[in-house]
């Protein structure tokens, strides 16, 4: 039986749960489907030792302040998901977990979302999967050759499980510093830190807090006509947070850069020589998880759906929300995902 409503959210993270929060401010009806079994979203899948770039208290949802974490500046993933469940559950969100939605269509003035629950039908969508469920992994040569294991940071867990190991971490964002840090600062494996480019840490005294003032200041310099300040990545690719500092610092976060191909053993370097690894820890970022869109036929240049502000260009009904800068500035942090949300639902309400 198909059920109805105003808006479907299609993803239960902090996005999804933003948007929820400002659809009910709205006087909405709505529903957010989300294909996790259990509240937190993403953040209950993080490696062991990942922390926020920010304080609790600049790395909240609307509405309600994350408390902070006893004996930790930052607080680390587990507590985000703690604080996302909690967040659900004050504001009574109609949150179906356990719900994968796979297709949304055009359906006689509305739009249909097929899940493997059941069917909706809505006047609107918020699409708030992120990008969690959509690994990218590089096509390296010689990936099927190489008989060691193979993990995206997805699968990452803790140095527990490499002890004594050689690993290649590749990847010269934060996920492959961090890790690589992890990795090293443990001391029980060898660590070899491979990346694309020289590695860019943004000064030692940047937090989230600067990070979410410079996109906001990026943002309002677009918005008045002036020049692009080049916004975050203006200022480097990597947040030097305290372990990583601790293993730059020791000299055990120094880079290589990138292999030319895979062998069996191990990898192949552009001046011919190989090294043996028994592991490699794939660092190279996500896709934005959109498949459920394919039928409306909106992908754009490099897999985005092109958007005024959220809403998606070719169909009015359909708002993007914490995918990125392209789903509005910051939209894929905690406390930057607030006003994009706030700006959905509103033209949303506007709408119908």
């Amino acid at each position: 039986m198909t059920q109805h409503t105003d808006v479907v959210v299609v993803g239960g993270g902090q996005a999804g749960l933003a948007a929820g929060y400002h659809l009910r401010r709205q006087g909405l009806d709505f529903v957010i489907l989300d294909a996790g079994t259990a509240p937190g979203g993403s953040w209950q899948h993080m490696w062991d030792s990942l922390h926020l770039f920010s304080p609790a208290e600049h790395s909240s949802l609307p509405g309600r302040l994350m408390p902070a974490q006893p004996g930790e500046t930052y607080p680390g993933a587990g507590h985000v998901a703690d604080y996302l469940t909690d967040y659900e559950k004050r504001y009574d969100l109609p949150v179906q977990h356990g719900t994968r939605v796979d297709a949304v269509r055009r359906d006689a003035g509305r739009l249909l979302v097929e899940a493997d629950t059941g069917a909706w039908r809505a006047k609107a969508v918020i699409s708030a999967t992120g990008t969690w469920s959509r690994p990218f992994l590089p096509a390296v040569q010689g990936r099927n050759v190489f008989t060691g294991r193979q993990l995206h940071t997805v699968n990452y867990r803790s140095p527990d499980d490499f002890a004594g190991q050689r690993v290649m971490v590749v990847g010269g964002g934060n996920s492959g510093a961090q890790i690589a840090a992890d990795l090293a600062l443990d001391g029980r494996g060898e660590v070899t830190w491979v990346t694309q480019r020289p590695p860019r840490f943004l000064p030692d005294d940047i937090d989230g807090r600067a990070l979410f003032d410079v996109a906001t200041a990026r943002r309002r310099a677009l918005e008045a006509g002036r020049s692009d300040t080049g916004g975050v990545a203006s200022l480097g690719d990597i947040v030097a947070v305290p372990p990583v500092r601790a293993a730059r610092d020791a000299g055990l976060l120094t880079a290589k850069p990138t292999f030319t191909r895979l062998t069996a053993e191990g990898v192949q370097w552009a001046d011919g020589s190989q090294s043996g690894a028994d592991a490699i820890v794939w660092c190279t970022g996500f896709r934005p998880a959109l498949a459920h869109l394919a039928a409306l036929d909106l992908r754009g240049p490099r897999g985005h759906i092109p958007t005024d502000g959220t809403r998606a260009l070719g169909e009015p009904r359909l708002h993007l929300l914490g995918y990125g800068d392209w789903t509005g500035p910051a939209s894929a942090t905690l406390i930057g995902v607030g006003r994009p949300a706030r700006d959905a639902a509103r033209a949303i309400a506007q709408l119908l």
